[in-house]
């Protein structure tokens, strides 16, 4: 079904206006998101001890009502890099673990701008490091482990994926990028329509992100096209893991999600991709009655069976 009128009119008077400064609101707006703090978590945190440059590492482990296999997802959480929290993305974890049959271990990373690029990556490739080196611990074999994330999630764990491959201390068999941003030019010249179709009256806005990629960056544009920072500028993206890619139609991270999944096929990974009919960005975070939602679920476990995904047939959305 198609956004009516009434919910464009809607949306727009939601979306992000162009004279707030995200540097000045990230706090209060972590304040608020709060709030969704759970107040009885079904979950435990993982004894095993991340420390990273004098800090630690929270691993925070979902298992299901009913596990169905031996397979860990291990999450990032959305947030442009600055805001939420595994305590904010408590309920996406523990429906993604009851829904998916899997163990769910979400990492709380270092959040901008108080920790600048590659203080989060690192953040989490330290954990990704410790749970690939420790399998037993949850009674898996590494090559069940999978990465996942939303959004800026989804950045971090591409981002892990290259690191992973470069450095050589683990290997990544899967990853799941759920709207994932891989690029770092959201202006009006960038070069994927959807980041100006959908960058003003969505929620979230081109303008947001481009705010978001600047904390993250310490405001040093010249880490931006880092191939860490953003994927999708990398020379070489051979030797990547098994990978799902979903995209929302009306988002402005769209085009480059895609455009990660092409390049990736071209590299000669094996890739799947679907984009999500009528969603906005963010909309993995809504309930579980969503059909939308529930839908991805079903891509999830899916692709973790190794089962083949068939795209909507709209002219815009490629079957890799």
């Amino acid at each position: 079904m198609a956004i009516s009128k009434a919910m464009r009119a809607a949306l727009h008077a939601l979306s992000y206006p162009a004279n707030i400064d995200v540097g000045k609101t990230y706090k209060v707006s972590r304040a608020v998101r709060g709030l969704r703090t759970p107040l009885a978590p079904l979950y435990h945190l993982w004894d095993h001890k991340i420390e990273r440059d004098g800090h630690e590492i929270r691993v925070r482990i979902y298992t299901p009502k009913k596990q169905t296999g031996q397979r860990l997802l291990l999450f990032f959480h959305g947030g442009g890099w600055v805001l939420e929290s595994v305590d904010t993305y408590d309920a996406v974890c523990r429906n993604l673990a009851n829904r998916t049959g899997c163990r769910v271990a979400s990492v709380e990373y270092g959040l901008a701008p108080e920790h600048i690029f590659p203080e989060g990556l690192e953040d989490c490739y330290a954990a990704a490091r410790e749970v690939y080196h420790n399998p037993e611990q949850f009674g898996v074999d590494s090559q069940e482990i999978t990465l996942i994330g939303d959004s800026a999630g989804g950045n971090l764990a591409a981002a892990v994926s290259l690191m992973a491959r470069d450095r050589g201390e683990f290997s990544v068999a899967q990853q799941i990028l759920i709207y994932p941003a891989t690029h770092y030019d959201h202006t009006p010249d960038s070069r994927f329509a959807s980041v100006r179709e959908n960058g003003t009256d969505y929620l979230l806005t081109a303008k947001r992100v481009s705010d978001y990629m600047v904390l993250y960056a310490g405001g040093d544009a010249s880490v931006m096209q880092n191939p860490y920072f953003s994927p999708l500028c990398a020379p070489d993206l051979s030797g990547q893991p098994r990978t799902l890619v979903i995209t929302a139609e009306f988002d402005p991270l769209r085009d480059e999600g895609e455009a990660y999944a092409c390049a990736l096929c071209n590299a000669g990974g094996d890739v799947q991709m679907y984009r999500m009919p009528d969603a906005l960005h963010g909309y993995f975070s809504l309930p579980a009655r969503f059909p939308m939602v529930r839908h991805t679920y079903d891509l999830i476990a899916k692709f973790l069976n190794g089962e083949s995904i068939a795209c909507p047939t709209t002219n815009a959305t490629k079957k890799i």
